[in-house]
């Protein structure tokens, strides 16, 4: 206490003096204000709003002092807005690995212990950068809120997390994220680990719009916050928050000013009252390198040096303003080093009935259409429009095209995707032989040992079982949502029903996690062991697919990949099939701001782009999840909000269509 004490004299002046520029949060951390009389609601990033290098370095050294007041061994990583990782610091003493772990469950990634402590600090990072926007600030202790088997965790007879299931995006062997390295290049780059929920991962700012975030491991444990209703003395989120003084979340954008189905969010257990170092006072990052620790290079990730970061919105930061195919539309795209359009829109690769270019291009043009008159549900301030990602894909998976729109949270491009493919991949009549021709999820124990081997195809065994339909994925007779699939992975059925048995894609409520979470982890468990292994230096990299590598115990040899779902599968709302009458021809994915709202655009800008060009649409009624009532309680297929538009008071806008 008396440190702590002795620290709040310097720490209450750097806050005085924040006030004076308007830069004073309700946490006492100081952050970088927009420009007078300026809100910034997504207009902010320019060529000038970037992590310098001063600003990489000061914010490690202000993590490790932080550390060094109490008498902790830390790892800080930091990334720009892309996941450019842009400055990696061991201190002494710290640990090299960390355990994987919740406490309530065996399997899957639960108990894992040879994690580098790097890569949960990058993840970290990544997380924090890429769930928030101008018009929210997320941390890694919002997402442990989000994902987890319900809303708000432990709190019995409550649905599962509006984002449950996104832990497991932004993967490292996906085929769109990018893979940097050895300088910052266009992203979105990958995480190691995908997202995390462990508390430590806080965004930085900059004028209003973020521009990277920080993650800190210290406590040698990834895992996540149980219990949301107490106030956690947490050592990685302390450090981490020290971290950002001067480039701290706006107050007003922060996720505890930000509801989600009469919800308060939660960011951040530490305030300045709890930290126990001055952060303003903290020593030159050139007298802490070499001396409190040392700069790390991360295979894949980049060298043992610090840098600057690219700035959001840039050509150089791989997403940038559409200058062709959408106008009008506020639309940003994903470009390559020599500023081409990665998924421009493009024809589908079936021999017959596929999707044209145009039709993509009508597809995406209607959703963002939607997306400009709908109400956000996670963006401040209020009466926001929805800033969203979506992806178009035909039957196969191939991607048509990507669209996002100015200031959409970075980690909907992937979501998106993984979204359109896995609705499109369970419609499909292909899914039940890929799944069964797939390897074995191999399960580490602790060590390099076999805990347990998974077979994928054991998953569409439970399906038919669960669903009474034989040929379940097999026959392509169902239009599967990814609200339906959602639905499938919880660990009750019905959602939120305590004591009731876990769906068909989840493991046992007994066994489950988020870490260990049944199919979704299983088809990408063996590739993100390997990518472990090769930051360790004991294996080559994952390829660019999520699926189709075999165990640990094998060598990671490839074994029957599913292109379709090359970046993973993904199991909250957001993503629709497409269909000309009863053929299926494509999926598109939503997300960014908002679960319901996710559907809604997706749903409604294929039904918008049907009625402007006609020749395809939305699943038949007879097709879709929602005839389906297994044991006794209905599938879901598509959830609309109240009350959508800003420009508009209708209701049930998506209901008989």
């Amino acid at each position: 206490m008396k440190r702590a004490s002795a620290c709040l004299a310097p720490l209450a002046a750097l806050t005085l003096s924040a006030c004076g520029g308007g830069g004073e949060v309700a946490s006492g951390v100081p952050t970088s204000p927009p420009p007078p009389g300026l809100v910034c609601t997504g207009q902010c990033a320019n060529a000038l709003t970037l992590l310098s290098q001063a600003d990489v370095e000061r914010t490690i050294a202000q993590a490790v002092a932080e550390a060094q007041a109490r008498g902790a061994h830390a790892t800080v990583a930091v990334v720009d807005r892309v996941g450019n990782v842009l400055g990696v610091f061991r201190m002494n003493g710290a640990a090299n690995t960390v355990t994987i772990g919740s406490g309530l469950a065996t399997g899957g990634l639960e108990n894992v212990t040879i994690v580098p402590d790097t890569v949960a600090a990058i993840a970290k990072a990544v997380t924090a950068a890429y769930l928030s926007s101008e018009g929210n600030a997320f941390s890694t202790r919002t997402a442990s809120q989000i994902v987890q088997e319900h809303f708000n965790p432990g709190v019995a007879l409550a649905p599962g997390g509006p984002l449950f299931g996104v832990q497991f995006s932004q993967l490292p062997c996906s085929d769109l994220m990018a893979r940097a390295g050895a300088a910052p290049a266009p992203g979105p780059q990958r995480s190691p680990l995908g997202l995390a929920a462990d508390p430590g991962g806080l965004p930085l700012y900059k004028a209003g719009t973020p521009v990277g975030g920080v993650g800190v491991i210290a406590d040698g444990r990834y895992g996540l916050d149980r219990n949301v209703l107490d106030t956690d003395v947490d050592l990685d989120e302390t450090i981490a928050l020290a971290a950002t003084f001067g480039l701290a979340a706006p107050d007003d954008r922060r996720a505890d000013r930000i509801t989600a189905d009469g919800r308060t969010l939660r960011f951040s257990d530490a305030t300045v009252a709890t930290l126990a170092s001055a952060p303003a006072a903290a020593p030159s990052f050139a007298s802490l390198d070499g001396v409190a620790g040392h700069l790390l290079a991360v295979p894949g990730y980049g060298a043992a040096t610090t840098r600057a970061g690219l700035a959001y919105g840039t050509s150089a930061s791989g997403i940038r303003s559409d200058a062709s195919d959408y106008p009008g539309l506020d639309a940003q795209v994903l470009v390559d080093a020599s500023d081409a359009p990665r998924y421009p829109p493009r024809a589908g690769s079936e021999t017959s009935g596929a999707l044209s270019a145009t039709e993509v291009r009508e597809i995406l043009r209607a959703a963002l259409g939607v997306a400009n008159r709908t109400r956000a549900q996670i963006r401040l301030p209020l009466g926001s429009q929805a800033r969203v990602t979506v992806s178009v894909v035909d039957s196969q998976g191939v991607v048509l095209g990507i669209a996002a729109m100015r200031d959409a949270p970075v980690f909907g491009v992937d979501v998106s995707l993984q979204k359109a493919r896995s609705s499109a991949f369970t419609s499909s009549a292909a899914a039940a032989a890929a799944l069964a021709a797939a390897p074995d999820a191999v399960y580490l124990d602790g060590g390099l040992s076999v805990l347990a081997r998974v077979p994928l195809a054991s998953y569409v065994t439970a399906t038919r079982a669960f669903l009474g339909l034989p040929a379940a994925l097999g026959d392509g007779g169902v239009a599967f949502s990814a609200r339906a699939l959602g639905n499938m992975a919880r660990p009750f059925y019905p959602d939120g029903v305590d004591g009731t048995h876990a769906g068909p894609w989840s493991r046992p409520a007994a066994a489950w996690s988020p870490f260990s979470t049944g199919l979704q982890l299983d088809l990408v468990y063996n590739a993100l062991v390997q990518h472990v292994a090769f930051v360790l230096g004991a294996a080559p990299d994952v390829g660019f697919s999520c699926t189709g590598v075999s165990g640990f115990d094998t060598g990671f040899a490839p074994a029957a990949p599913i292109p379709a779902l090359a970046n993973g599968l993904q199991i909250f709302p957001g993503g629709v099939p497409i269909y000309r009458d009863h053929t299926l021809v494509g999926a598109i994915g939503v997300s960014g701001d908002g679960v319901d709202q996710d559907d809604m655009i997706g749903f409604l800008g294929v039904d918008s782009a049907a009625q402007r060009l006609g020749g395809f649409g939305n699943a038949p009624p007879d097709l879709r999840s929602d005839t389906l009532v297994p044991r006794g309680a209905r599938l879901r297929y598509v959830g609309c909000p109240v009350a959508p538009f800003l420009d508009s008071s209708t209701q049930d806008e998506c209901s008989g269509r």
